[in-house]
């Protein structure tokens, strides 16, 4: 085996008297050939986008039950404010979260982020007014903030560099797997001739934490990241997870490539401190961490205004009763799994920039039509849909592509908290979209949701013109030469 010599370095927190540590951890991770232990990886971990779709989808398929419910009777911007409430606490739990992760490692936090949410979404059930039901979707969003960072950082690390695009575009799309699962549950559970809707919208919510209660299972097979182990001082776990790997990978019957020398040289370090974070985003990669932002808060803003208010959009244009609202989702949500899939190979073969391009411009056109034809009257509740399925087709890549390249551009010692921070000011920039949305729905005014509409489009095309500026050609490339890790020199 040749070695990729890992020893001293300034800055960070260093292990003091640590020896220095020989490893070839990224090569070898890279040279991996697809195997069942990528698809457990995709499988435990892309599920918190399934729960996060799920969250998100029942609070929209919810709102009319929620208009209707006796005990709650919310008016439309107060559940544009509940919504709002869930997205600030996805921001606050990123943070923090992200910081943890990176200190922690990737494994401990999912067990922490997930308990923060299993415990939110039942006790959701439970509400009795708009602060405890606000309440409730703060911490749900917390946890599920949180899980952003561990997950995303840990897939970057786990995935080969040859499909790295395509398998991040893929389980971020899985988010619309939950909006489908909710769609469908709702269907049921706000029929009321099956049940009384005011306990229908209480059980949505226990759903998501049963789906919690396998996750848990399955994460008992995922390993910590043998980057962040070497990184951190502990080289003999490291080895041993890679070995481990390896001799999985071998018992499917691949074989594995020869290992090739590389050199680098690193001292292990316990965290980075925040002054280097700083100074790495502004001062050694400014151009990225705009263009992140950007990425970011487009597609924050584009989402959380069209689907956090989907269902009042039907209920109140359409005359959608609030227990149909479901079976307009799931074509919706087709569209949304149906993008990254089929264009997410393009992201590691055509390349990140001209897809990047490519998906923010047509979702910024497509929703501008869109928009015209609803203002215009030309569209039933059916066509409505179609329009958005066609649309978020190529919104939901362009969504995960902004995940993808927050994740990838930042050194391994800060890549939690680099995708937290991007997500938190995306997400944050975005949050009020939905209380804003749900007032211009309440106001019954086409004119004004078309006003909207137009902003939202506008911004994704912004977004595409930075992209020509700033993109970053991560393609296949590993992820120590997209972005150099602090403490090589």
């Amino acid at each position: 085996m040749c070695p990729l010599p890992w020893a001293g370095t300034q800055g960070g927190s260093a292990i003091a008297g640590n020896a220095h540590i020989a490893t070839a951890i990224p090569h070898r991770l890279d040279r991996l050939p697809w195997s069942r232990f990528h698809w457990l990886v995709v499988v435990a971990l892309g599920i918190t986008w399934i729960l996060d779709g799920l969250e998100v989808t029942i609070a929209g398929s919810v709102a009319g039950a929620l208009r209707e419910s006796p005990v709650l009777q919310f008016t439309a911007s107060d559940v544009g404010f509940a919504n709002s409430a869930y997205l600030a606490g996805a921001v606050t739990g990123a943070l923090f979260f992200g910081w943890l992760t990176d200190r922690w490692g990737r494994k401990r936090l999912f067990s922490i982020t997930l308990g923060v949410y299993l415990l939110a979404t039942a006790g959701t059930a439970f509400a009795w007014d708009l602060p405890s039901f606000a309440l409730m979707r703060f911490l749900t969003g917390a946890g599920i903030g949180g899980e952003y960072s561990a997950i995303n950082s840990a897939i970057q690390e786990l995935i080969p560099a040859r499909r790295r695009g395509w398998t991040d575009l893929a389980i971020n799309g899985s988010f619309w797997f939950g909006a489908a699962l909710a769609s469908g549950a709702s269907i049921l559970l706000l029929d009321p001739r099956v049940i009384d809707p005011e306990y229908g919208w209480r059980l949505a919510f226990f759903g998501g934490a049963a789906i919690g209660l396998v996750i848990l299972w399955l994460r008992r097979f995922l390993p910590e990241s043998p980057r962040w182990l070497a990184s951190h001082g502990r080289p003999e776990e490291a080895e041993r997870i890679i070995q481990a790997i390896e001799h999985r990978v071998e018992a499917e019957g691949h074989r594995l490539a020869p290992i090739q020398p590389s050199e680098a040289h690193v001292r292990p370090r316990r965290s980075t401190p925040m002054s280097e974070v700083f100074t790495t985003l502004f001062r050694d990669y400014p151009k990225r961490t705009f263009y992140c932002l950007v990425l970011m808060a487009a597609q924050a803003f584009f989402y959380n205004a069209i689907f956090f208010t989907y269902a009042m959009m039907l209920t109140d244009f359409y005359a959608v009763p609030s227990a149909s609202v479901g079976y307009y989702i799931l074509p919706f949500a087709a569209g949304n799994v149906l993008g990254p899939l089929l264009l997410g190979r393009l992201f590691d073969s055509w390349g990140r920039r001209p897809m990047i391009m490519l998906t923010y411009t047509l979702s910024g056109l497509l929703l501008a039509a869109t928009g015209f034809a609803f203002q215009a009257e030309w569209l039933t509740a059916t066509t409505q849909t179609l329009c958005w399925s066609a649309t978020f087709f190529f919104a939901s890549a362009a969504a995960s592509a902004a995940y993808l390249t927050a994740a990838e551009s930042f050194p391994l010692e800060m890549r939690a908290l680099a995708i937290a921070i991007f997500y938190a000011l995306g997400t944050l920039l975005g949050a009020a979209s939905p209380w804003v949305f749900g007032l211009l729905i309440e106001s019954g005014s086409r004119d004004q949701v078309l006003l909207g509409y137009l902003f939202g489009a506008s911004l994704m095309i912004i977004a595409a013109l930075v992209t020509l500026a700033y993109g970053v050609a991560a393609e296949r490339k590993p992820l120590e030469e997209v972005a150099r890790p602090l403490s090589w020199h």
